[in-house]
């Protein structure tokens, strides 16, 4: 008897596990699809005020919120960040606002080409066609700061080499000073010269949890069976040998 409790022992924990696991993904299931509700209904909503210093450290919380904001964009402090988009490899323009309330934020103005990214560093085109003393009012959707780098690539500040839209790094960099700890994703709009090119927010989150909840529930009913059909035909030779004898 001792195997077979030996056995049923180490089935009942597998079958345990899976279904933990099983029933985890259920629950990030229904965090996703509510994550991703919630994400629907903002991108459609009012525009609001950007969060200020007083709001900064509740700001997770806004993430994907239409936010406005008005300032004066400082042209000669932007950072160019590697993009892949759906119209190709460059950049995202990222250029420091200063806004009214007397605090800065990063926004991302749009994609740009290598070949534009360079006629926007020409002094004479830094500004995109726009006035550098200009008040402008920027509406579009609250992002996080992405600390680091991307995937497999750190950003390098002192060469000035962004991979990620990390604004505290930025900002350190260009000396901006008081900057909100996250970025504007300004919506779809171009400039003058028809770059930047706004609106390109990625907006698809990856949402197979239900497969991975039926894949840990079938593994756990098939560990059942099997661990059932393996004890019930040795407890059957068992018995077989004892009536024998």
């Amino acid at each position: 008897m001792g195997l077979l409790v030996l056995l049923g022992s180490v089935a009942l924990i597998g079958v345990l596990g899976f279904l933990a696991l099983g029933i985890w993904q259920v629950q990030r299931l229904g965090w996703k699809e509510a994550l991703i509700a919630r994400v629907e209904s903002r991108i459609h909503a009012e525009p609001v005020p950007a969060p200020g210093p007083a709001n900064w450290a509740a700001v997770a919380d806004d993430e994907y919120r239409r936010v406005q904001v008005s300032g004066f964009f400082q042209q000669d402090r932007a950072a160019f960040v590697q993009a892949v988009t759906e119209r190709g490899g460059g950049y995202w323009l990222m250029t420091p606002l200063r806004t009214g309330a007397g605090f800065t934020v990063l926004v991302n103005r749009g994609f740009v080409t290598p070949e534009q990214r360079n006629q926007l560093s020409a002094p004479a085109s830094a500004s995109g066609g726009q006035a550098p003393d200009a008040q402008v009012t920027v509406r579009g959707l609250l992002r996080l700061s992405e600390p680091g780098g991307g995937f497999l690539r750190h950003n390098d500040p002192a060469a000035d080499r962004w991979y990620s839209r990390d604004v505290a790094a930025i900002a350190a960099v260009r000396g901006l000073g008081e900057v909100a700890p996250y970025f504007i994703d300004a919506d779809a709009a171009q400039g003058p010269a028809g770059f930047p090119v706004g609106g390109l927010t990625v907006l698809r989150f990856a949402n197979n949890h239900l497969v991975y909840a039926l894949t840990w529930f079938t593994l756990a009913l098939m560990l059942a069976a099997a661990a059932a059909f393996v004890i019930r035909g040795e407890y059957r030779l068992r018995r077989a040998v004892e009536n024998e004898h």
